[in-house]
Order: structure tokens, then C-alpha cells, then sequence
């Protein structure tokens, strides 16, 4: 990690929100984790957030980000995360809320009456001015025709065609941009309120730490009909090169299966990838220390299970 990384990290570990306790997912919120993640520790996530005025777009999505659950399993392994109730961590916040919530209140309230007001002062200006110049007009005779078109058709309603030299007043310039975090933020949730991990599958995670302990990307992979799709670098400079599938050492795969991906694969100018961890023929034990109910047991350092990959490309096409 590089000097100007260190300074730019968020406080640790941060929070991952779990919004679900039947289909469960794992968002972040906050922009500059997201972004320390994804520079220094490979983590890409999927935006969902979109826009209030236009929710069915697709296409240019922001906060929150989505975590796979591996990749949420591992930044709790490395202890750059721990996992929270997004339900009760926002109820407790909203029940007390920060000692400076009250005064930002008033204030914002105080400035958004003070625009008001702004508003009003100028509309009853711009009509005394109106009502003034078409007094001028009816007092001089013949003025009606060497009248501007575009001053002839001016009526009270009309808004301002020339802005005033006085600089506005703070209170009533608009935002420039809309900030990502509200003020002041709900309080950052206690790690003792801290969920279990993920339920994750044995065969995936342990593919996934592999390949990111290689220092790969890895996003999901649907698009393809894949686990994960594997970048070798940032996804904004790099296509990715594979296509990857986890199994179980001793688990049967269809031929169909393989020769599908395969095609797959080679037809999209990738390699349809399957790997899994290495099952011990001496005492008939995975490296990897998977549970009895299928789950990939946390904590285990990638040196502590061997996992082989094999890499299927197509050659009749």
C-alpha cells in the first residue's frame, strides 16, 4: 500500500450493511470506502442505485453498492469490514440522533425561508417594474410603435432576460452537485453489533480467494452463465480473460457442461475456467477446512488450502 493510498483509507474496519434476512445482500454506502476498496484491495461490488426522476434506467447506476457474498466473506476475514443490520443500525440511529441534527435543522430551515422571501422581494420588484414602464408607455403618445417586439410582448409573468451585477446571496445559490452523504451522517454502527459471515459455498469462495490472491478482478459473472467473470486488472482499462466456475474436487461435471462452457468461452474470446480445492488423498481431508453442511469454514489464509484451476477453450470453432 502506497503512502497516498494509506492517507486516503477510511476508518477500519468499515460497515457492511446486510438489508435482508431471507434473500440477504451487502451494501455499501459510503462513496470513499468504495473507492479505497476497489484501488487497493480488488473489490468491484455492482452499483444499484439509481435515480429518483428516472428509476427504470439501467445503464449509469450509483450508491449503494452490492457485495458479492465472497467478497463481503473476505473483507470481514481481513478485518476491513464487519457485517450489520441495515434495519436496526438505521432504527437505532434514527431514534437518537446526533446532538447537532437539531441546530442543522433550524439552520436549514432558517436559509430556506430566507430564499423564500428572496423570491418573493424579486417577483414584486419585477412587477412594480412592469406596471412602470407600461404607465411611461400609455403617458406618451405614439410610444406603442417604436416599441421592441420582445418588450411589447413582456408581461409580469415574464422571468428576467439580464442578471443583476450584485453578487446573490449565499442562501440562495442552488447546490452545484448533489453530495453523497447527508449532514451530519448517521452515526457509523458499533462492530459489537456485528452479523455472522455469509453463507457462501465452499467451492466458489474458495476460487474466489484464490484468484484474488492472484491479484484478479472479479465480478459476477450471470452475463455469461458464470460464477464470476475474471479481470486481470481494473475492469475500466481491462476485458476480462475468464469465465470461472468452482467445484468441488470429487464432484462429477456434465461433458455437456464443459463443452458448452468451452464454447462459450472461446465464442466470447474467453477461457471457460472451473477450479477447486485439492482433496488430500492421504488422510481424505479438504486443505481448504470446509464444514460439515457444505460452507467454507472463515479465517483461513489462502497458503493454508491448495486450489488447482484448469482453463477450457474451444478449438472447433
Amino acid at each position: 500500500m502506497t503512502v497516498q493510498d494509506s492517507l486516503s483509507a477510511p476508518d477500519l474496519p468499515c460497515p457492511i450493511f446486510q438489508i435482508s434476512q431471507t434473500v440477504r445482500r451487502y451494501l455499501l454506502y459510503d462513496i470513499n470506502t468504495v473507492t479505497w476498496l476497489r484501488r487497493t484491495h480488488n473489490i468491484l461490488g455492482v452499483f444499484i442505485g439509481s435515480l429518483p426522476q428516472s428509476p427504470q434506467q439501467n445503464v449509469f447506476l450509483g450508491l449503494p453498492l452490492e457485495l458479492q457474498p465472497e467478497e463481503a466473506t473476505l473483507l470481514v476475514e481481513k478485518g476491513l469490514a464487519f457485517i450489520v443490520d441495515d434495519f436496526q443500525s438505521h432504527k437505532k440511529a434514527i431514534r437518537s440522533p446526533p446532538l447537532g441534527m437539531a441546530n442543522y435543522r433550524a439552520t436549514a430551515r432558517k436559509e430556506a425561508l430566507a430564499t423564500a422571501k428572496a423570491v418573493v422581494k424579486h417577483k414584486q420588484l419585477k412587477t412594480q417594474e412592469v406596471l412602470q414602464r407600461l404607465k411611461v408607455r400609455q403617458a406618451t403618445p405614439g410610444a406603442d410603435k417604436t416599441v421592441d417586439k420582445d418588450e411589447h410582448d413582456e408581461t409580469i409573468f415574464d422571468t428576467p432576460q439580464e442578471t443583476s451585477s450584485e453578487p446573490m446571496s449565499s442562501s440562495v445559490i442552488p447546490y452545484s452537485s448533489t453530495p453523497t452523504t447527508s449532514y451530519p451522517p448517521i452515526p457509523t454502527p458499533s462492530e459489537q453489533s456485528s452479523l455472522p459471515l455469509p453463507e457462501v459455498s465452499a467451492a466458489s469462495y474458495a476460487l474466489f480467494k484464490h484468484l484474488h490472491a492472484s491479484g484478479y478482478f472479479m465480478s459476477p459473472g450471470l452475463r455469461f452463465g458464470c460464477q464470476f467473470s475474471v479481470y486481470p486488472g481494473d475492469p475500466l482499462r481491462f476485458h476480462s480473460h475468464f469465465l470461472a466456475m468452482g467445484h468441488d474436487w470429487d464432484e462429477e461435471i456434465d461433458i455437456l457442461d464443459l463443452i458448452g462452457g468451452g464454447r462459450l468461452g472461446t465464442g466470447v474470446k474467453k477461457g471457460w475456467l472451473i477450479g477447486g480445492a485439492v482433496k488430500n488423498s492421504d488422510n481424505n481431508e479438504k486443505h481448504d477446512a470446509t464444514s460439515e453442511d457444505g460452507q467454507f469454514e472463515a479465517g483461513r489464509k489462502p497458503e493454508d488450502f491448495h486450489v488447482r484451476t484448469f482453463c477450457i477453450e474451444w478449438g472447433g470453432m
